[in-house]
């Protein structure tokens, strides 16, 4: 079994859009159950189908496919819960890390986070200057909420 460990924060200025080069993501859910979801993704000419876990913490199993690229396009198009997710992802490496920051798009505009992933929760890293307030426990954040409740709604 996989496990991801990842702890997700606000982002509270725009120094990191100069650093990384944004890539285009597309994403939806098969299944949004808080106990598992589903989740099928595009990001550049690739294609994966992943599953997760109940989070515990900061962590959850996490498990990921390769797919064919018409799969997914028609996954998302007619099987995925609406509205998909999409999203700019950066990579930005930082002090022995890669903090990933998604910059939402569609109903999720104006919605920026910054994630790490870490090899164990206890696990100590430094920030960069424009990651904030830490949000990892706080479910509205999860991709898979907002397709369910869109942060232009709250």
């Amino acid at each position: 079994m996989g496990v991801e460990i990842e702890r997700k924060f606000l982002v509270v200025n725009d120094d990191w859009m100069r650093l990384g080069e944004p890539v285009l993501l597309r994403q939806g859910y098969l299944s949004s159950h808080a106990q598992r979801v589903v989740r099928v993704r595009i990001e550049g000419d690739g294609a994966v189908m992943t599953i997760k876990g109940k989070n515990v913490g900061a962590s959850r199993g996490e498990w990921e496919y390769p797919i064919p690229m018409a799969d997914a396009q028609e996954f998302l198009g007619k099987l995925c819960e609406q509205p998909i997710i999409e999203k700019y992802r950066r990579r930005i490496p930082y002090a022995g890390f890669v903090w990933e920051v998604d910059e939402f798009l569609g109903v999720n505009a104006g919605l920026v986070v910054a994630e790490i992933e870490l090899p164990s929760e206890d696990q100590p890293f430094d920030k960069p200057d424009w990651v904030g307030e830490e949000v990892t426990a706080d479910v509205r954040y999860l991709n898979s909420n907002l397709i369910k409740q869109p942060y232009s709604t709250w």
